[in-house]
């Protein structure tokens, strides 16, 4: 069982340098025209996956917030989807766009429940 959370954990690195990768060439308006035609469909993917890989890696922690249990990888990855999208406003090649915000927030959500559904009775 080990081997496999070490499976998780790198497949998490790998994907974090191709989010942290499209994310600095969107800034950069650099990104390649075919990732920018279906703008929504992509954040419902790379938010989607990137939570189910995050929970599958974090052993779908969880931390009491008013005597409830809330999965820790996703609320801390919502909260990094506000901030980063409202820090859209103040570059220059990018815009705040609720769009997107709804889009991730739903791929978070997709991908949160695509975990739970691998979750292992134990946990």
């Amino acid at each position: 069982m080990k081997s496999n959370k070490l499976v998780w954990k790198i497949l998490v690195v790998i994907y974090l340098i191709v989010f942290t990768l499209i994310i600095v060439l969107a800034y950069n308006h650099a990104l390649p025209e075919y990732l920018t035609k279906n703008d929504k469909a992509g954040h419902v993917f790379l938010y989607g996956l990137a939570t189910f890989l995050g929970q599958l890696a974090g052993n779908w922690r969880t931390v009491k917030f008013w005597s409830k249990a809330l999965p820790l990888f996703p609320l801390l990855f919502v909260i990094f989807t506000v901030v980063e999208e409202l820090a859209q406003s103040l570059s220059p090649n990018r815009t705040f766009d609720i769009g997107d915000l709804v889009a991730s927030s739903f791929g978070i959500m997709i991908g949160y429940f695509l975990a739970e559904m691998q979750k292992p009775k134990s946990i």
